[in-house]
């Protein structure tokens, strides 16, 4: 069963059948080959998305849509531009910090990537940027939309893994801090060394209005994580109150969404909502097949026959993960790897929470790697060139994540110190 599954999977892959579709057609011949009751896949679909934390997940993507046309991505921009966009290189390192600050909210990379770079990409195009490097920096930038909580993949692996929603989201804030800044300090440097971006203070606003101007925005991540974190609701419940808000501030104070606006605000999420909810329906029982042949069992023995210490296991499952997260989209390889490894990682004495960031940051490279990386698509989209133009600006954007992806793999500190407080028995 496990052989047709997986040769299944891997043909549909190569001739280009979506992920989902190819991880159920590959499920759906196993149960036939297996001769199992074909009613075992309604009722394992139907049990993979019936989970309490995932009604999240819609939310968040209908806050990030809200934001987008609310108004409140474009006052974001205008206040991290005060900030940093009066050095040189300024504008990439607005892009950067936009993007952080959004993704305290959305919990999405592409909706991260269409709100911030419809501004963004535009204007590092009007500020002699190249229109591929622009949008290689806001594909790569719009990752941090799923490492700073709240986060889409935070929550499907807690849900896969059985791990606490809320310790990942808090785990999540050193890592998305240390890719902020390794990724701020690399354009600065980039751009010295080109010779771009000695304008980008042009236009900028003065630091006071630009923050009393983003203010309702800048209140909404306070609100959301400060809720989650002092107790007030879950990190489910936050997601319908960052919609509640966002749709407030964006209809009632900035006066920026219209009624005739909320039909295609809400169909667009609806889509986007369906789209991941049928990855995890088909992952979940491909996985629960997977599970029942006693694959995650036997791939536990032979990684801890072969990795016969954490960190080698660290170092193979990373280099594996690289891989597997540039053909494969990031919900539908946590679902499926997270039940595998992460009872692995915890016999190598990893904490299921610092596996779960380093899962979720190297999966997340794959939005940003070709051939199937879905920020890129989006970037493309939005700057309106080709794919294969962006490739060699996007390159040392991966390497400076890949650095990163090693310090937070060998440096458990930085994801669990702050855990560890918060937590504090």
């Amino acid at each position: 069963m496990t052989t047709t599954m997986l040769f299944t999977m891997v043909l549909c892959f190569a001739l280009t059948v979506s992920v989902a579709v190819s991880i159920g057609l590959a499920s759906i011949l196993g149960i036939q080959v297996s001769n199992a009751n074909m009613l075992i896949s309604v009722k394992e679909m139907f049990a993979s998305i019936n989970k309490f934390p995932l009604a999240a997940i819609p939310f968040f993507i209908l806050a990030g849509n809200l934001m987008e046309t609310g108004g409140i991505s474009r006052r974001l921009v205008e206040f991290a531009k005060s900030i940093v966009g009066g050095v040189q290189g300024g504008l990439p390192m607005t892009c950067v910090l936009t993007c952080m600050i959004f993704a305290a909210v959305s919990g999405s990379s592409v909706a991260t990537t269409f709100a911030i770079g419809a501004i963004l990409i535009p204007a590092l195009i009007k500020h002699g940027y190249p229109t591929s490097y622009a949008a290689a920096l806001q594909a790569t930038s719009a990752e941090l939309g799923v490492i700073i909580p709240p986060s889409i993949p935070m929550i499907l692996y807690g849900v896969s893994a059985e791990v606490s929603i809320g310790e990942l989201f808090i785990a999540g804030f050193g890592p998305g801090i240390l890719i902020s800044l390794a990724l701020m300090a690399f354009v600065w440097v980039y751009c010295k060394i080109k010779g771009w971006g000695k304008n980008d203070g042009d236009g900028r606003m003065p630091l006071g209005r630009a923050t009393l101007q983003a203010g309702w925005a800048l209140l909404m991540p306070v609100i959301i994580l400060g809720g989650i974190y002092g107790g007030v609701f879950t990190p489910t419940e936050a997601s319908a109150v960052a919609v509640f808000y966002a749709l407030v501030v964006g209809v009632v104070i900035y006066r920026e969404i219209k009624i005739k606006d909320l039909y295609a605000i809400l169909r667009k999420s609806a889509l986007s909502s369906a789209v991941i909810m049928f990855i995890i329906a088909n992952a979940g029982l491909f996985a629960f097949l997977i599970t029942r042949a006693g694959v995650p069992d036997a791939i536990g023995r032979w990684l801890e026959a072969v990795l016969q210490s954490p960190t080698m296991f660290l170092l193979g499952v990373n280099a594996a993960l690289f891989i597997i997260g540039m053909f494969i989209e990031t919900s539908a390889a946590i679902i499926v790897l997270a039940p595998i490894l992460a009872p692995v990682a915890m016999h190598f004495g990893v904490d299921p929470v610092h596996f779960g960031l380093i899962m979720v940051v190297n999966l997340a490279l794959g939005m940003i790697t070709p051939p199937f990386g879905v920020n890129l698509f989006a970037a493309c989209t939005v700057a309106r060139i080709s794919l294969d133009r962006i490739v060699g600006h996007l390159l040392p954007f991966v390497g400076v994540i890949l650095v990163c992806l090693l310090v937070i793999t060998y440096v458990p500190s930085l994801s669990l110190g702050l855990r560890d407080l918060v937590y504090a028995k």
